[in-house]
């Protein structure tokens, strides 16, 4: 930068903070989002059952627990909020969500979770080459995500291999160590930093049922502005580099392009931040839609790495299960990338309806604004029908 315009408040680099500021800021809020997880499971426990049999009920029905994962992605915008209040809900001390109705809840928090970029998509409408190019990199994400339910769902309700596998994962994970108890610190800071929480709430509020409402409100608050802060915090922290390890990701072999897609979602714990970063680059056309779809692959996997922390949260004779359906939300995108990506004729399917679908889109916005509503609110509302016409 020249000095000159240096001088100009205007022109001046805005502040950065010091690396050991942002590396403290990430620990309190990681800290913050863990007490989250950890005040969800203590709030159902004193919810008790009856409260919570008409929600598992519902969820028992797979197109039902697809539709509550779906619409709490779309509403909160991230699919590592809704993971993590599932884990907590499985893992919860008393009245547990049963595993078989969790799944298809992560399951449908990854269809949720692509609209973000497909919304971001939407600013290239004013030119219909960019908006093209954005658009079909963008939506290759919805395309993907829906033939990995279609595929995985039909095959775990009939055989159940997920939760199997993950059920034997899990067993090891929690067995590992040859049966010595440890007594983490970090537990013991989470029920220290809870107990004011819950004395505040019990304080103001006298019935037990209301105080277990207000503390999953206020848990709630605490993961989805945590996990918020913290992608801005990372995002600040890894906007260079990340443009820089996706940009030499670009013209490599496919797998380095998934790994490089986990790699940095895991960095910024949020792969909405991966495949955003990827739609203006392809709208400039920088990157082709070919070159991006490994990368959004590689983001499914690496957004798996939140309910892993929210697991690692929970206490309790449940908390081995909290862990099993992280590890099933993990086994799931693997299953997928593996079906459908190594065979070229079933990767290209994707790729071809992202191409035609943007084909529709640039003859008229209308098309991509109803494929946004009808995708991700239409398509809970065809669900729901089809529950309760199977329920009769």
């Amino acid at each position: 930068m020249s000095p000159a315009l240096a001088t100009f408040p205007s022109f001046r680099r805005p502040y950065a903070p010091h690396p050991l500021v942002r590396a403290v800021a990430v620990l309190l809020l990681l800290f913050f989002f863990l007490l989250g997880v950890n005040g969800l499971g203590d709030a159902f426990k004193s919810l008790g059952g009856g409260l919570l049999e008409s929600f598992f009920a519902a969820t028992r029905n797979p197109f039902m627990g697809l539709i509550v994962g779906l619409l709490a992605t779309t509403l909160v915008q991230s699919s590592s909020v809704t993971t993590s209040l599932i884990v907590a809900l499985v893992a919860a001390p008393e009245n547990p969500l049963p595993l078989a109705n969790a799944v298809p809840m992560v399951m449908g928090a990854n269809i949720g979770t692509t609209v973000t970029n497909t919304i971001v998509s939407m600013a290239h409408m004013g030119r219909k080459q960019e908006f093209y190019r954005a658009f079909s990199v963008a939506t290759c994400h919805d395309f993907f995500n829906f033939m990995a339910v279609v595929l995985l769902l039909p095959l775990e309700m009939a055989t159940g291999y997920l939760q199997r596998m993950a059920t034997s994962l899990s067993g090891l994970l929690v067995g590992f160590g040859g049966g010595v108890e440890y007594d983490s610190p970090i537990k013991g800071a989470l029920k220290a930093a809870l107990a004011p929480i819950k004395a505040a709430i019990g304080a103001v509020i006298p019935s037990v049922r209301l105080q277990a409402i207000v503390l999953v409100l206020v848990s709630g608050a605490l993961i989805y502005f945590a996990l918020m802060f913290l992608v801005r915090t990372m995002r600040g922290a890894m906007h260079s580099r990340v443009e820089v390890i996706v940009a030499r990701g670009f013209h490599r072999a496919a797998p380095i392009g998934i790994i490089l897609g986990m790699l940095v979602t895991f960095m910024v714990q949020s792969s909405s931040i991966t495949t955003s970063l990827l739609v203006p680059l392809a709208g400039a056309g920088l990157i082709t839609l070919a070159q991006a779809f490994p990368i959004t692959i590689g983001a499914n996997i690496g957004t798996t790495i939140t309910a892993l922390l929210a697991a690692l949260a929970v206490t309790g004779p449940n908390a081995r299960w909290g862990v099993t359906i992280a590890l099933v939300h993990l086994l799931f995108n693997l299953s997928a990338t593996l079906l459908i990506y190594p065979v070229e004729r079933i990767r290209n399917l994707p790729l071809t309806g992202a191409r035609r679908l943007a084909a529709v889109a640039v003859r008229s916005r209308t098309y991509a604004l109803l494929y946004i509503i009808m995708l991700f609110y239409g398509l809970p509302a065809l669900l729901a029908v089809l529950n309760q016409l199977l329920a009769r």
